[in-house]
């Protein structure tokens, strides 16, 4: 079976949103499935155009339709978080002006977690911005890789970018700073071995907000969870990075595709006005949260069963 088929067979959008890795193949060098085009396309309709705005105090959503990337102000320069594709650089770059920004200001470049469609325009923004890539250990080696050295069965065709060398790598609860601003790096693997979940507090109208950068929690199609001998504590990871994010604190949940996280709807609802800001949603991450990790421990318990029958047990 082609590895468009095993990437589509069974796979919800929403679970291809969630996961699938993007990119626009023909501006890297890695090499194309003569059919990929399905999936391409779908990867084009994600890189779309999205209007820039702000969604609270300092933090502003300057990303594409169906990946994310989040821009967060102070007055001694900007920090980034994720990069889309590489082609998405140009529009990011262009949002980011559009909102009245430099983006020859951006200091910090960030990642919920590397794969291309997060990481893939992290090279050229540096080049073009000078600003330094932090990252955790685990993804700042797949990073290193451009991609290639991905527990996941796509690569490294499908998952193939734009290399990159990491200027800091972060340990968990390590706190980044620029100016008066201050995010806290938590690790939550399993998507990537070193995918990270963001947190930083804001002010607005007097109350302080607690903004959470969602990392990841998704299973790519045909990713073993038991007995996988690229990823062998995958399940474990999975595991213990449910229970961490279910004690984070999330006024607003953000996250690394739109999807996620009611980007267009809440984005609509903002633009209209009114009492109280849609992104200051936090009953929306605890529900995400439940129902994803009540979908992995389904797929866990069906993956143990199967094993234990193997054995004869």
């Amino acid at each position: 079976m082609g590895i468009q088929n095993r990437i589509i067979r069974g796979v919800g959008m929403l679970m291809l949103a969630a996961g699938l890795p993007l990119t626009s193949l023909a501006q890297t060098n890695a090499p194309v499935d003569p059919g990929n085009a399905a999936v391409k396309k779908m990867w084009e309709s994600w890189n779309a155009p999205f209007k820039p705005f702000r969604i609270i105090n300092n933090v502003y959503y300057v990303g594409a339709t169906g990946v994310s990337s989040f821009l967060i102000t102070t007055p001694e320069g900007h920090i980034l978080i994720d990069t889309g594709f590489e082609s998405t650089v140009p529009r990011i770059r262009a949002s980011v002006a559009q909102l009245g920004f430099r983006p020859e200001d951006i200091k910090i470049i960030l990642s919920s977690h590397a794969h291309l469609d997060h990481t893939g325009g992290h090279a050229l923004m540096k080049q073009l911005t000078g600003a330094k890539v932090m990252i955790s250990k685990a993804d700042a080696d797949l990073l290193a890789s451009g991609g290639t050295k991905d527990y996941t069965p796509y690569a490294p065709k499908m998952m193939a970018y734009s290399p990159v060398k990491a200027d800091r790598i972060l340990v968990d609860e390590e706190k980044v700073s620029l100016g008066k601003t201050t995010l806290t790096c938590h690790l939550t693997p399993g998507h990537t071995k070193g995918c990270t979940t963001w947190t930083m507090d804001t002010t607005e109208a007097g109350k302080v907000y607690h903004v959470l950068f969602f990392g990841s929690t998704s299973v790519l199609s045909d990713v073993k969870l038991v007995n996988n001998p690229k990823y062998p504590n995958i399940a474990e990871d999975y595991l213990h990075s449910y229970q961490k994010l279910k004690t984070l604190q999330c006024d607003v949940f953000l996250a690394p595709h739109g999807s996620f996280f009611g980007l267009s709807e809440k984005a609509e609802k903002l633009a209209q006005g009114g009492k109280t800001n849609p992104f200051i949603d936090s009953e929306s991450y605890r529900n995400f949260i439940q129902k994803a990790e009540n979908t992995f421990l389904e797929q866990l318990a069906q993956e143990r069963a199967k094993a234990s029958r193997a054995l004869g047990n």
